[in-house]
Protein backbone atom coordinates (compact mmCIF):
# COMPACT_ATOMS: atom_id res chain seq x y z
CA UNK A 1 0.00 0.00 0.00
CA UNK A 2 2.81 2.20 1.00
CA UNK A 3 4.59 1.50 -2.53
CA UNK A 4 1.61 2.46 -4.35
CA UNK A 5 1.47 5.92 -2.10
CA UNK A 6 4.59 6.68 -3.12
CA UNK A 7 4.11 6.01 -6.81
CA UNK A 8 0.69 7.99 -6.67
CA UNK A 9 3.01 11.16 -5.25
CA UNK A 10 5.85 10.88 -8.30
CA UNK A 11 3.37 10.40 -10.92
CA UNK A 12 1.85 13.80 -9.45
CA UNK A 13 4.81 15.81 -9.37
CA UNK A 14 6.20 14.77 -12.62
CA UNK A 15 3.40 15.59 -14.15
CA UNK A 16 3.17 19.03 -12.84
CA UNK A 17 6.97 19.55 -13.24
CA UNK A 18 6.60 18.35 -17.05
CA UNK A 19 3.91 20.49 -17.86
CA UNK A 20 5.21 23.61 -16.25
CA UNK A 21 8.77 23.40 -17.59
CA UNK A 22 7.08 22.72 -20.89
CA UNK A 23 5.77 26.26 -21.09
CA UNK A 24 9.20 27.49 -21.37
CA UNK A 25 10.14 26.19 -24.32
CA UNK A 26 9.70 28.52 -26.65
CA UNK A 27 9.18 31.47 -23.58
CA UNK A 28 11.59 33.24 -22.25
CA UNK A 29 12.88 34.32 -18.50
CA UNK A 30 11.62 37.74 -18.45
CA UNK A 31 10.06 38.77 -15.26
CA UNK A 32 11.56 38.07 -11.80
CA UNK A 33 7.68 35.86 -12.01
CA UNK A 34 9.15 34.08 -14.79
CA UNK A 35 12.19 33.46 -12.86
CA UNK A 36 10.57 32.28 -10.31
CA UNK A 37 7.39 30.43 -11.99
CA UNK A 38 10.19 28.67 -13.78
CA UNK A 39 12.37 27.69 -10.77
CA UNK A 40 9.21 26.32 -9.18
CA UNK A 41 8.58 23.94 -11.79
CA UNK A 42 11.93 23.09 -11.86
CA UNK A 43 13.03 22.34 -8.17
CA UNK A 44 10.25 23.74 -6.18
CA UNK A 45 7.61 21.06 -6.98
CA UNK A 46 10.29 18.58 -6.52
CA UNK A 47 10.98 19.80 -2.65
CA UNK A 48 7.46 19.58 -2.42
CA UNK A 49 6.84 15.78 -4.10
CA UNK A 50 10.12 15.06 -1.22
CA UNK A 51 7.88 16.54 1.00
CA UNK A 52 4.86 14.39 0.58
CA UNK A 53 7.19 11.18 0.09
CA UNK A 54 8.44 11.77 3.67
CA UNK A 55 4.89 11.99 4.87
CA UNK A 56 3.97 9.23 3.50
CA UNK A 57 6.06 7.43 4.66
CA UNK A 58 5.16 8.36 8.24
CA UNK A 59 8.64 9.40 9.56
CA UNK A 60 8.15 13.50 9.03
CA UNK A 61 4.91 15.12 9.56
CA UNK A 62 3.82 17.33 6.36
CA UNK A 63 6.26 20.21 6.00
CA UNK A 64 4.03 23.79 5.17
CA UNK A 65 4.23 24.04 0.96
CA UNK A 66 5.61 27.03 0.95
CA UNK A 67 8.64 25.95 3.09
CA UNK A 68 9.26 22.89 1.00
CA UNK A 69 9.05 24.94 -2.22
CA UNK A 70 11.69 27.26 -1.08
CA UNK A 71 13.93 23.83 -0.39
CA UNK A 72 13.89 23.61 -3.97
CA UNK A 73 13.79 27.31 -5.14
CA UNK A 74 17.60 27.91 -2.75
CA UNK A 75 18.95 25.59 -4.63
CA UNK A 76 17.78 25.86 -8.05
CA UNK A 77 18.47 29.65 -8.29
CA UNK A 78 22.28 29.03 -6.82
CA UNK A 79 22.45 25.87 -10.17
CA UNK A 80 21.61 29.02 -12.27
CA UNK A 81 23.45 31.16 -11.25
CA UNK A 82 26.54 28.79 -11.47
CA UNK A 83 26.02 27.84 -15.03
CA UNK A 84 26.33 31.01 -16.62
CA UNK A 85 29.07 30.20 -19.11
CA UNK A 86 27.39 27.06 -19.87
CA UNK A 87 24.15 27.72 -20.51
CA UNK A 88 25.41 31.11 -23.01
CA UNK A 89 27.79 29.18 -25.09
CA UNK A 90 24.98 26.20 -25.24
CA UNK A 91 24.51 24.98 -28.90
CA UNK A 92 22.73 25.43 -31.44
CA UNK A 93 21.04 27.86 -29.13
CA UNK A 94 21.76 29.40 -25.80
CA UNK A 95 19.70 28.60 -23.00
CA UNK A 96 19.58 31.22 -20.19
CA UNK A 97 17.49 31.60 -16.80
CA UNK A 98 18.65 34.33 -16.02
CA UNK A 99 15.68 37.38 -15.84
CA UNK A 100 15.81 39.93 -17.98
CA UNK A 101 14.39 42.31 -15.37
CA UNK A 102 17.15 42.59 -13.94
CA UNK A 103 20.33 41.94 -16.15
CA UNK A 104 18.66 44.84 -18.88
CA UNK A 105 19.52 47.29 -15.79
CA UNK A 106 23.23 46.63 -16.36
CA UNK A 107 24.03 45.30 -20.46
CA UNK A 108 21.87 45.46 -23.18
CA UNK A 109 22.90 41.72 -24.49
CA UNK A 110 22.99 39.00 -21.50
CA UNK A 111 26.33 37.48 -23.25
CA UNK A 112 27.59 41.16 -22.38
CA UNK A 113 28.49 39.68 -19.29
CA UNK A 114 31.34 37.64 -20.98
CA UNK A 115 33.56 40.80 -21.80
CA UNK A 116 36.45 42.50 -19.82
CA UNK A 117 34.89 45.52 -20.27
CA UNK A 118 31.40 44.70 -18.25
CA UNK A 119 33.12 43.45 -15.17
CA UNK A 120 31.98 45.86 -12.79
CA UNK A 121 28.48 45.41 -14.13
CA UNK A 122 28.32 41.94 -14.45
CA UNK A 123 29.56 41.18 -10.55
CA UNK A 124 27.00 43.74 -9.49
CA UNK A 125 24.44 41.63 -11.42
CA UNK A 126 25.99 38.50 -9.74
CA UNK A 127 25.47 40.13 -6.54
CA UNK A 128 21.70 40.95 -7.10
CA UNK A 129 21.36 37.07 -8.27
CA UNK A 130 23.19 35.97 -4.94
CA UNK A 131 20.97 38.12 -2.79
CA UNK A 132 17.92 37.03 -4.39
CA UNK A 133 18.90 33.30 -3.55
CA UNK A 134 19.10 34.30 -0.02
CA UNK A 135 15.54 35.12 0.18
CA UNK A 136 14.51 31.27 0.64
CA UNK A 137 17.35 30.84 2.94
CA UNK A 138 15.24 31.21 6.40
CA UNK A 139 12.46 29.23 5.31
CA UNK A 140 15.06 26.32 4.40
CA UNK A 141 16.48 27.16 7.88
CA UNK A 142 12.60 26.59 9.53
CA UNK A 143 12.08 23.10 7.23
CA UNK A 144 15.06 21.88 8.54
CA UNK A 145 14.63 22.13 11.64
CA UNK A 146 11.26 20.60 11.85
CA UNK A 147 12.70 17.09 10.42
CA UNK A 148 12.69 14.42 12.82
CA UNK A 149 14.76 11.59 11.20
CA UNK A 150 18.26 11.87 11.32
CA UNK A 151 18.33 10.01 8.08
CA UNK A 152 16.07 12.57 5.90
CA UNK A 153 17.52 15.05 8.08
CA UNK A 154 20.96 14.70 6.58
CA UNK A 155 19.86 14.15 3.10
CA UNK A 156 18.37 17.31 3.29
CA UNK A 157 20.77 19.20 4.77
CA UNK A 158 23.90 18.53 2.93
CA UNK A 159 23.16 20.11 -0.07
CA UNK A 160 21.96 22.97 1.35
CA UNK A 161 24.98 24.07 3.35
CA UNK A 162 27.20 22.84 0.54
CA UNK A 163 25.53 25.58 -1.79
CA UNK A 164 24.98 28.49 0.69
CA UNK A 165 28.78 27.73 0.91
CA UNK A 166 28.56 28.36 -3.34
CA UNK A 167 27.05 31.10 -2.45
CA UNK A 168 29.95 32.85 -0.86
CA UNK A 169 32.01 31.60 -3.87
CA UNK A 170 29.53 33.25 -5.97
CA UNK A 171 29.84 36.84 -4.82
CA UNK A 172 31.74 39.33 -5.88
CA UNK A 173 33.61 37.27 -7.92
CA UNK A 174 34.03 37.31 -11.63
CA UNK A 175 35.20 34.06 -12.25
CA UNK A 176 31.74 32.94 -12.49
CA UNK A 177 31.28 34.35 -16.00
CA UNK A 178 34.69 32.45 -17.01
CA UNK A 179 33.65 29.18 -15.94
CA UNK A 180 32.68 26.75 -13.50
CA UNK A 181 33.23 27.41 -9.49
CA UNK A 182 32.01 24.98 -6.99
CA UNK A 183 33.45 24.10 -3.66
CA UNK A 184 35.87 21.43 -3.91
CA UNK A 185 35.95 17.50 -2.42
CA UNK A 186 37.75 18.47 0.59
CA UNK A 187 35.77 20.91 1.95
CA UNK A 188 32.33 18.94 0.74
CA UNK A 189 33.58 15.94 2.87
CA UNK A 190 34.60 18.17 5.60
CA UNK A 191 30.60 19.17 5.59
CA UNK A 192 29.36 15.52 5.37
CA UNK A 193 31.23 14.47 8.05
CA UNK A 194 30.38 17.20 10.83
CA UNK A 195 27.15 18.05 9.52
CA UNK A 196 24.74 15.88 12.21
CA UNK A 197 22.20 17.77 14.18
CA UNK A 198 20.19 20.78 13.45
CA UNK A 199 23.26 22.90 15.11
CA UNK A 200 25.34 22.01 12.81
CA UNK A 201 23.36 23.73 9.91
CA UNK A 202 22.81 26.66 12.05
CA UNK A 203 26.75 26.93 12.66
CA UNK A 204 27.36 26.45 8.98
CA UNK A 205 24.86 28.76 7.60
CA UNK A 206 25.92 31.17 9.74
CA UNK A 207 29.80 31.06 9.15
CA UNK A 208 29.15 31.65 5.70
CA UNK A 209 26.90 34.23 6.29
CA UNK A 210 30.34 35.97 8.18
CA UNK A 211 32.22 35.11 5.02
CA UNK A 212 29.56 36.99 2.93
CA UNK A 213 28.95 39.98 4.97
CA UNK A 214 33.34 39.96 4.77
CA UNK A 215 32.84 40.46 0.91
CA UNK A 216 29.73 42.40 0.86
CA UNK A 217 31.24 46.19 -1.10
CA UNK A 218 29.36 49.02 0.30
CA UNK A 219 29.20 50.91 -3.44
CA UNK A 220 27.65 47.18 -4.67
CA UNK A 221 23.90 49.15 -5.71
CA UNK A 222 22.33 46.34 -3.69
CA UNK A 223 24.58 46.00 -0.63
CA UNK A 224 21.46 47.51 1.63
CA UNK A 225 19.42 44.51 0.62
CA UNK A 226 22.35 41.66 0.65
CA UNK A 227 23.45 42.96 4.27
CA UNK A 228 19.77 42.85 5.71
CA UNK A 229 18.85 39.14 4.65
CA UNK A 230 22.65 38.40 5.67
CA UNK A 231 21.49 40.01 9.43
CA UNK A 232 18.23 38.21 9.04
CA UNK A 233 19.65 34.83 8.30
CA UNK A 234 22.22 35.18 11.17
CA UNK A 235 19.62 35.90 13.31
CA UNK A 236 17.87 32.74 13.05
CA UNK A 237 20.74 30.93 13.83
CA UNK A 238 21.97 33.03 16.84
CA UNK A 239 18.33 32.71 18.27
CA UNK A 240 18.31 29.13 17.89
CA UNK A 241 20.74 29.05 20.94
CA UNK A 242 23.00 26.31 19.26
CA UNK A 243 25.86 28.46 17.81
CA UNK A 244 28.22 27.25 20.97
CA UNK A 245 27.05 23.59 20.57
CA UNK A 246 29.38 23.10 17.59
CA UNK A 247 32.54 24.10 16.72
CA UNK A 248 33.89 25.93 13.29
CA UNK A 249 35.43 23.76 10.54
CA UNK A 250 34.91 27.34 8.68
CA UNK A 251 36.74 29.87 10.82
CA UNK A 252 39.44 29.27 13.48
CA UNK A 253 38.53 30.63 17.10
CA UNK A 254 41.80 33.11 16.77
CA UNK A 255 39.90 36.14 15.93
CA UNK A 256 42.89 37.21 13.46
CA UNK A 257 42.13 38.92 10.38
CA UNK A 258 44.55 37.08 8.42
CA UNK A 259 43.86 33.83 9.26
CA UNK A 260 40.07 34.83 8.02
CA UNK A 261 41.05 35.84 4.81
CA UNK A 262 43.44 32.75 4.33
CA UNK A 263 40.33 30.88 5.13
CA UNK A 264 38.12 32.86 2.36
CA UNK A 265 40.78 32.16 0.13
CA UNK A 266 40.92 28.32 0.60
CA UNK A 267 37.06 28.47 -0.32
CA UNK A 268 37.50 30.52 -3.57
CA UNK A 269 40.29 27.76 -4.64
CA UNK A 270 38.52 24.61 -3.51
CA UNK A 271 35.63 22.96 -5.54
CA UNK A 272 33.05 19.89 -6.60
CA UNK A 273 30.88 19.13 -9.26
CA UNK A 274 26.89 19.39 -8.13
CA UNK A 275 24.67 18.11 -10.51
CA UNK A 276 22.23 20.87 -11.77
CA UNK A 277 18.53 20.37 -11.56
CA UNK A 278 18.03 22.49 -14.95
CA UNK A 279 16.35 20.81 -17.69
CA UNK A 280 17.18 21.83 -20.99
Amino acid sequence: MAFFIYQEVIKDITKRMGEGMAKFLCKEVETLDDYNEYCHYAAGLCGLGLSNLFYASRREDLAPESLSISMGLFLQKISIIRDYLEDINEVPKCRMFWPRQIWSKYVNKLEDFKYEENSVKAVQYLNEMVTNALSHAEDCLTYMSNLRDPVIFHFCAIPQIINMGNLTMYYNNIEVFKGVVEMRRGLCAKVIGQTRTMADVYRAFFDFCRILESKVDHNDPNATITLKRLEAISKTCRDSGTLNQRKSCIFSRQRNYYIQVLITFLFIILAIPYTSTKIP
